[in-house]
């Protein structure tokens, strides 16, 4: 896995993606939210440990942490109707998808369905660098695909002001 670690250690984040671009606040956060959820799926953590694991990384303190926990909240709590808004637009079974873009359509998902105050376009556009950055080679397509098709259901009136 690209980014990763051994099964059940989340990718780190570290602030830097693959183009040595610095992250702002707001993607560091959703960079420590994949790392959350990742944490959460392979590795069976619970909330209190994915935060404590998170604020020991260095750089966290560089993190949106309000929007960090609200996001890793969101996506744990409400991961069943995620994946059910997302399942029509998957060509596979869940269990098939790689665990980083899992985490990635995850958070997409959520943001997408739970954010209206977050453009639908800066969604899509942070979870391609996620999946570019943590994911497999060509991960960030098949994020873009997914992603595209689930903002045309939940996002419908804000596609069609463009």
């Amino acid at each position: 896995m690209a980014g990763g670690g051994p099964v059940g250690t989340a990718p780190a984040a570290s602030g830097r993606t693959k183009s040595s671009r610095p992250s702002n606040p707001r993607r560091r956060a959703r960079e420590f939210v994949i790392q959350g959820l990742y944490q959460w799926q392979v590795g069976g953590q619970d909330e209190a440990a994915i935060q404590v694991q998170a604020e020991g990384v260095a750089g966290f303190d560089k993190a949106d942490g309000a929007l960090y926990g609200t996001l890793l909240a969101e996506a744990r709590q409400n991961a069943d109707a995620l994946k059910l808004d997302l399942a029509p637009h998957i060509d596979r079974n869940w269990d098939e998808v790689s665990p980083i873009e899992r985490c990635v359509l995850l958070l997409g998902a959520c943001e997408l369905k739970l954010h209206p105050e977050t453009p639908y376009r800066v969604i899509i556009n942070e979870a391609i660098e996620l999946a570019k950055t943590y994911g497999g080679t060509d991960g960030h397509k098949f994020v873009n695909g997914v992603l595209d098709k689930l903002a045309a259901v939940l996002r419908a009136a804000e596609l069609q002001k463009r």
